[in-house]
């Protein structure tokens, strides 16, 4: 007994009553299937079989649900106006839900008069969209596609239903659902419970874009295929006789990357024994907007935890060496105090090291620990003196000392614009953050395994809205945001306009703004 998807294929739409004698006739064929004396199946065999036909039950009771609900639909509050008329023949139409194709009937309303148009009241009432998908189907399948690829997503999805969309419809749905997203962190209900101490860390990660060259490669026509073998192994031979690359030189890129901005903004409460837990209520957002744009989303965002400016709330700020993210995150938060990622100063200072002695020797290591001590016991001042006598024992004219006075001098200019950031053992005895090893995370698993994989090329435009959607899934906000967004879409089709959730157009990255919202679905 092979179960198949519901489909009504008659001219004209069933009746409730047949519907439920479906249900019953087929409820009847799974009990005698399950306890008939045909030959004993194996378990395997039987619990396979048994999942198409929950599949398929799960069909024929949606159908009657909108069998019945197309009977149980009142059209007076649209027809009392006089503006529309209901037209005599009902429309079918097939959605595809999580269980399965599902074929339903709806009368259509009709405007008089010129312009003409109309709507169908029970997708309307139902919140159904005109993309062909069930709200359930559009929610999993991309929240699958901000953990995993998109072709990786209509496998995973086909394991667990008899169905599944295409990795193109999955693309798609993400790049108009995640239209919303910047939208939905702006009006998202604020955070309950939230510590004293607030801390922001900002850092960026590039990932791999589409070349202009790329992509005229993809819009162009296909080529003819040639006659002759087209098997995989000689077809791919053709192909690259044909094409000749060009060898790329000493220190080509070939990543092309284009930089995202990463925000990670938490708080700490300090506990009856004096120090800072956390951290509480973490978000992630990150974007491919400009920076300052990114940076006023956190003050936008501080804001609403109850940190306006002014406030005499404690605001902690953790950056990497990045002078523009200093100088911005100033203006917006003057009231802020601002730490250097020490670990990004001990680099610098074990590159130095390696300069003057051997990798993995003892006299390396006990030299790096000595010129950390200075971090640490706050002497941040002194380690700068040390390095510039370092420089001037060395000899200026001699060649050997080239490269290690350069070095040196690299890495006394960094510490000198940046000497008012660390401060780490006052930060230390305040149990205060000295490094930005969040957001550093952040950028690896949030960015970095999602969007920097082998072989991917994204458009940035696209690329926004799945890495939009992807930190509010890791936020642990995506039941949340959907039911948000569907909400809007309801209140739209209320208001009968179209709404198709899927969507080919990238975001305008330029149309980014710190006054603007974006507004559109």
């Amino acid at each position: 007994m092979d179960a198949k998807p519901v489909t009504i294929t008659s001219g004209a739409p069933e009746s409730v009553e047949e519907a439920i004698g479906e249900i019953r006739a087929y409820c009847d064929k799974c009990i005698a299937f399950c306890t008939g004396t045909h030959k004993l199946k194996d378990f395997y065999s039987i619990e396979a079989d048994l999942k198409k036909h929950v599949f398929y039950f799960g069909c024929l009771f949606l159908k009657l649900y909108l069998l019945a609900a197309q009977q149980r639909l009142n059209y007076t509050k649209w027809l009392e106006g006089g503006l529309y008329y209901l037209k005599s023949k009902p429309s079918g139409r097939t959605i595809k839900t999580f269980f399965g194709e599902v074929r339903y009937w709806r009368n259509y309303l009709v405007r008089k008069g010129e312009h003409g148009g109309g709507f169908f009241p029970l997708d309307i009432a139902l919140g159904l969209t005109r993309d062909g998908f069930s709200p359930l189907v559009i929610k999993l399948v991309t929240k699958l596609a901000t953990r995993m690829s998109f072709g990786s997503s209509v496998l995973l999805f086909k394991c667990f239903c008899s169905w599944t969309p295409s990795s193109e419809a999955i693309e798609h749905l993400v790049i108009g659902l995640g239209r919303q997203a910047s939208a939905y962190m702006e009006v998202a209900h604020s955070v309950e419970g939230d510590g004293e101490v607030l801390i922001i860390e900002c850092d960026g990660k590039a990932t791999p874009t589409a070349t202009e060259e790329e992509l005229s490669k993809r819009r162009k026509k296909r080529k003819c295929k040639k006659k002759g073998c087209k098997c995989q192994r000689h077809r791919g031979q053709a192909k690259r006789k044909s094409r000749k690359r060009a060898r790329r030189k000493k220190g080509d890129k070939s990543k092309n990357g284009r930089s995202t901005t990463i925000i990670v903004m938490y708080t700490l409460k300090r506990g009856p024994d004096g120090l800072l837990h956390g951290p509480i209520n973490k978000k992630v957002w990150a974007s491919y907007a400009p920076r300052k744009v990114m940076l006023a989303w956190a003050r936008r965002q501080a804001t609403r935890r109850g940190f306006p400016p002014g406030t005499d709330k404690r605001i902690h700020i953790a950056v990497d060496g990045e002078r523009c993210l200093k100088d911005g995150l100033s203006e917006l938060f003057p009231e802020a105090t601002f730490t250097l990622d020490i670990r990004h100063v001990e680099e610098k200072i074990w590159k130095i090291g390696r300069a003057f002695y051997k990798e993995g020797s003892k006299e390396l290591e006990s030299w790096v620990e000595t010129k950390r001590t200075f971090l640490y016991e706050g002497c941040a001042s002194d380690l700068l003196s040390d390095l510039k006598d370092m420089k001037n024992q060395l000899s200026s004219r001699a060649k050997r000392d080239k490269k290690k006075r350069e070095l040196l001098q690299e890495v006394i200019n960094y510490m000198q614009r940046r000497l008012e950031m660390m401060n780490y053992k006052k930060y230390i005895e305040e149990d205060l953050p000295i490094a930005s090893g969040i957001v550093e995370g952040a950028a690896r698993y949030v960015v970095g395994e999602r969007m920097d994989c082998s072989g991917m090329r994204w458009i940035p435009g696209r690329a926004e809205a799945l890495l939009h959607l992807r930190c509010i899934e890791l936020n642990k906000d995506w039941d949340k945001f959907f039911g948000w967004v569907y909400e809007r879409w309801k209140v739209k089709l209320r208001g009968n306009e179209k709404v198709i959730i899927r969507s080919n157009k990238p975001i305008d990255l330029l149309s980014y703004s710190t006054s603007t919202i974006p507004d559109d679905v």
